[in-house]
């Protein structure tokens, strides 16, 4: 690994002495979560550029979201969003259109990436709000040496012979996704309203079957080898994957029946951007070789420039799309994992 990281900084410093030093700029404000801007990647634009880039860590999306609107994105410049949170970012006015034309490195993307009108929530009316930059889907990681087959199914989280030692996710928005998928629902997305008593008993049966709730990869790692976890629910898929085998964990990696839901996050522009163009250079410096390079190789993230294999044959996938009322879903998680019962949960 320190002679990976090493070759790494040495490609960045090349890679920033081969281009021309743009206008001195100021501070980029970045909102990113781990992994997205690791400090070489940071150090070299900054090298590029002749700017300082301020990078703060998020755990949640429900973190974005109270960061990025409590002083109307006037915080931040840019940062990272999957592609179903950003539909509330675009509706409150909280991002600005990205011009094209200052991402040349669009060009080296996967086919897939670069038709952006073919992925929803990107364009409104006719503008470009975000541009992909990784993806990876929610699958289970299982420790080899308590089951002895991979799990089938996403109820694996709930099943009794696991209790305490089950991780999975904080997160309002996908744990009630997760819910819907266990008690057969055509759409996790799309919760009816006769549907929200059942979600969240069962949620509460999660609660009280795991042994915690993560936020950082990093600590569901250390999580899972410190407690002897059978069963995770890895909402960052094989960068936590990655992170388990360099540890030296017997894992495995399922992707359940139901099928595994999966994010595509995008670097979009705030409109409390304070130079629009230093941010669009962040975002076109993030498409080259090197720092694609970096997501990939060292935190086991899929990047858009490079071709990925596909999932395990057949395998499902479910891309993530804006639920129907993420409010009344952060309202309820947060009585769930206070330890709450489902008559205090659901009332008014």
């Amino acid at each position: 690994m320190q002679s990976f990281r090493s070759n790494a900084v040495r490609i960045f410093l090349t890679l920033t002495l081969a281009f021309p030093l743009l206008a001195a700029a100021g501070t980029l404000r970045v909102l990113a979560w781990p992994g997205y801007a690791d400090a070489d990647v940071v150090k070299a634009f900054e090298q590029r550029t002749g700017s300082r880039v301020e990078l703060t860590l998020i755990a949640s999306d429900s973190a974005l979201w109270e960061l990025m609107s409590r002083n109307s994105g006037g915080d931040f410049d840019v940062f990272a969003v999957n592609t179903a949170e950003l539909q509330r970012y675009i509706r409150e006015g909280l991002v600005v259109p990205v011009d094209l034309q200052r991402i040349p490195n669009r060009a080296a993307q996967q086919p897939r990436f670069r038709k952006l009108e073919a992925i929803p929530g990107l364009v409104h009316d006719d503008k470009v709000f975000a541009i992909p930059y990784t993806f990876a889907e929610m699958g289970l990681i299982y420790d080899r040496n308590q089951l002895a087959a991979p799990p089938e199914s996403i109820n694996a989280l709930w099943d009794p012979r696991f209790r305490g030692k089950v991780l999975a996710f904080n997160d309002a928005n996908h744990n009630f996704s997760l819910a819907a998928q266990s008690l057969g629902r055509a759409t996790p997305f799309a919760l009816a309203e006769h549907d929200w008593r059942d979600a969240v008993e069962r949620l509460i049966a999660l609660r009280r079957n795991v042994l915690t709730f993560y936020t950082q990869p990093e600590e569901s790692v250390e999580l899972f080898r410190r407690q002897r976890v059978a069963v995770m629910l890895a909402n960052y898929g094989s960068q936590q994957l990655k992170l388990l085998e360099a540890a030296g964990a017997d894992v495995g990696y399922a992707i359940p029946r139901e099928g595994a839901l999966a994010w595509l996050d995008c670097w979009a522009i705030s409109r409390g951007v304070r130079d629009k163009a230093l941010a669009e250079a962040w975002i076109d410096f993030l498409l080259e070789p090197g720092p694609g390079q970096v997501l990939t190789n060292r935190q086991g993230l899929a990047n858009t420039t490079s071709p990925v294999p596909r999932g395990p044959e057949g395998a499902k996938l479910v891309w993530l799309e804006p639920p129907e009322s993420i409010e009344r879903r952060t309202r309820l998680w947060a009585r769930i994992i206070s330890g709450d019962g489902a008559g205090k949960v659901l009332a008014r």
